[in-house]
Formats: structure tokens, C-alpha cells, sequence
């Protein structure tokens, strides 16, 4: 599964560019594309790994307020 993840967000990478690329398209929908493939891709990197963020923040807060102290 995670494989096919990759090579759809590789595919859609390339279709970006290629839209980037293009003299003739429109550079803003080109643009838009990327931002929204961006956001995608960080709202799923969030909430597949939501629990370890979550617990190397705490450790760096942790690790922070200890040496203040």
C-alpha cells in the first residue's frame, strides 16, 4: 500500500511539473496544484504519525525545561 502511495505522489509530481512547465497553461493553476498537493500530503504525514510527533515534541519540551531549571 505504501508503495502505490508512493508512485501516485511521484505521478502527481510529475503532472505537476509538466503543468509548471508548460509555456501555454496557466502558471496560477499550475501553482495552486502544488499547494494543495503539499497540504495533502502534510495533513496525511500528520495524522499517520500524530502519536509520534506528539511524544518527540513532549521529549524536546521536556528536554528544554529541564535545562532551564
Amino acid at each position: 500500500m505504501l508503495l502505490t502511495v508512493k508512485n501516485k505522489i511521484r505521478m502527481a509530481g510529475l503532472k505537476c511539473r509538466n503543468v509548471l512547465a508548460n509555456k501555454f497553461g496557466d502558471q496560477m493553476t499550475g501553482w495552486l496544484i502544488v499547494v494543495l498537493i503539499v497540504v495533502v500530503v502534510g495533513a496525511v504525514f500528520l495524522t499517520l504519525y500524530k502519536d509520534s510527533i506528539s511524544t518527540i515534541w513532549n521529549s524536546i519540551v521536556t528536554k528544554i525545561t529541564s535545562l532551564l531549571n
